[in-house]
């Protein structure tokens, strides 16, 4: 047998990851790619009104906001769950991970551009 596959004769296989594995690492990505992020629900009243001050920060401030829906999106509830740690304990729940500031609910435009750091 050659050196190489010699070599790789004797490595154990690598794990594969599971469906749930993939997903909460996608959802680290996200959190981690994107440090602003708006979890809400698709139905919530107070999460619509909220979302369109986030469009009008976006376009103002020229920064992104992730929106991820946790109501009908079992892996973007589980990434609130560990994010918000009781913090909040709803929606819409904002999170900047450079600053780990949060916001709860429903607020004015000015603290949503605190929030941000615009």
């Amino acid at each position: 047998m050659p050196a190489k596959k010699a070599a790789k004769a004797g490595k154990k296989p690598a794990a594969k990851k599971t469906t749930a594995t993939k997903a909460a690492s996608a959802a680290k990505a996200v959190v981690n790619a994107d440090h602003l992020i708006m979890f809400h629900g698709q139905e919530c009243f107070h999460c619509r009104t909220m979302d369109a001050l986030a469009e009008r920060l976006e376009k103002e401030e020229g920064i992104k906001i992730t929106r991820l829906e946790v109501w009908h999106n079992e892996k973007n509830a589980e990434l609130l769950q560990k994010t918000d740690q009781g913090m909040c304990g709803g929606v819409p729940f904002f999170w900047n991970s450079k600053t780990k500031k949060w916001l709860c609910g429903e607020t004015d435009y000015d603290t949503l551009k605190d929030w941000a750091g615009a």
